[in-house]
């Protein structure tokens, strides 16, 4: 005789109209799946994985809880296109500086939406990665952007310029999409990410050419009567980059202790114009020691502040900052380039960037025998490998000295008379 389960039981089986399904898969994993709101105010269902049913129900609940509050949720099949617009709308905006942002979404815009914008997110494969980034190596951007259609140049016209993307940007656009198709996988909506499985090579760093002793002494005097001769000797004698200086307020400097925190940095944003931020990372928020120099420069440089302050008057727009302009203004980033360059062509030396006193205040401590700790701190580099690997053609000529130095004591000759010393092997 068959006996019908009670019609309790069956009711406690069956899960509520919205709540989605729960199902263990031959592999052993558990599966969930249900409806929430997708890019495009439209209606998408989504598939979990847990390895324990109650594991596999949270991930879907939480999704559709997101999904009933108004959050869209891209799922894997939709395209690489809606889902790089949810994850840098809804994701990467949270967490992402705003000029770092808006470098992401040039390099989805401009790049990888044309090359994979229309695949499916669950199709995407390594092979397309690849392909797609060898494109991007050997395509005329001009002719990819049809930039060369309204200029009547270029392709259009059966003249290629082959303008191609440098090495540097391929790498860029590359780590934009693994980081979009990372949280991909950590939200389950892909089984691994694709994109890390594909390797580029490593794009050649940027050649730089530091001042050597000298020219930063021509570079100094040349500065002397200039402006901001404060600002060129904190330049070259503590390497801080240029929004750290130009970030630069009275009340982080201790001139009578002769130290300066470095917490802030000026940046040009899209939606604020220039403003004040704190430091990239925590590693770039550090104290330094002034050098006596740049004590001297900077009392003398508060004295002609209070000076500008005083003729300005009503006028005098300052906020604490220690670089302005003659109304107390901060200072533009390109207008200092500029001025830089003014400066270099004044003092008769070649052109560099203004980075590259950064570069030179750590190539002439290096040079001088100061250990590498040293210089990472005062720079604010992250990692000591960072300073390493930046200033390696620096050690490898300190290397060179060191051996030199060590062939000219063994090529001496001894004198028999004295006796050999004794060494000690551990």
């Amino acid at each position: 005789m068959i006996t019908a389960r009670p019609a309790s039981s069956r009711r406690s089986r069956t899960r509520a109209n919205g709540d989605g399904t729960v199902y263990q898969r031959k592999d052993g994993r558990w599966e969930a799946a249900g409806y929430v709101l997708a890019p495009g105010n439209t209606r998408r269902r989504v598939r979990v994985y847990g390895t324990t049913r109650r594991d596999a129900m949270t991930k879907l609940t939480e999704k559709i809880a997101a999904s009933n509050r108004g959050l869209p949720i891209a799922a894997a099949d939709s395209t690489v296109s809606a889902y790089l617009a949810y994850w840098l709308d809804s994701v990467a905006v949270h967490h992402l500086r705003e000029n770092t942002h808006t470098r992401y979404a040039a390099s989805i815009r401009l790049h990888i939406n044309p090359g994979l914008g229309v695949k499916k997110l669950a199709r995407l494969t390594a092979r397309d990665v690849r392909a797609f980034l060898d494109g991007l190596r050997t395509a005329c951007q001009c002719c990819n952007q049809e930039l060369d259609t309204n200029r009547r140049r270029c392709c259009a016209i059966g003249q290629c310029c082959e303008k191609r993307l440098s090495p540097l940007t391929v790498t860029y656009v590359h780590a934009v999409l693994k980081s979009a198709l990372e949280h991909a996988v950590r939200e389950d909506e892909l089984p691994r990410n694709v994109a890390r499985n594909v390797k580029t090579t490593a794009p050649r760093p940027r050649r730089f050419q530091p001042l050597t002793a000298s020219e930063a002494r021509q570079l100094l005097h040349a500065a002397s009567g200039d402006r901001l001769h404060a600002l060129y000797e904190l330049a070259l004698r503590t390497g801080l980059r240029k929004g750290e200086l130009l970030g630069l307020h009275w009340e982080d400097l201790d001139l009578d202790g002769g130290t300066a925190t470095i917490h802030r940095s000026l940046q040009r944003t899209r939606s604020q114009g220039l403003t004040v931020l704190n430091t990239k990372t925590l590693a770039s928020e550090r104290r330094i020691a002034l050098p006596t120099e740049c004590l001297s420069s900077l009392k003398i440089h508060q004295e002609r502040q209070q000076e500008e302050r005083q003729a300005a008057g009503t006028g005098w727009m300052g906020n604490g900052l220690v670089f302005t302009t003659p109304k107390g203004r901060p200072l533009d980033l390109t207008n200092l380039t500029r001025r830089f360059r003014r400066l270099l062509h004044s003092a008769g030396l070649r052109a560099i960037r203004f980075h590259d006193l950064r570069h030179s205040t750590a190539t002439l401590l290096l040079e001088q025998g100061v250990d590498l700790v040293v210089i990472k701190e005062l720079l604010g580099h992250a990692h000591i490998g960072v300073t390493a690997g930046v200033y390696a053609h620096v050690r490898l000529r300190l290397q060179r000295q060191a051996i030199d130095t060590l062939g000219s004591i063994l090529g001496t000759t001894d004198d028999p008379d004295d006796p050999p010393t004794a060494a000690v092997v551990r």
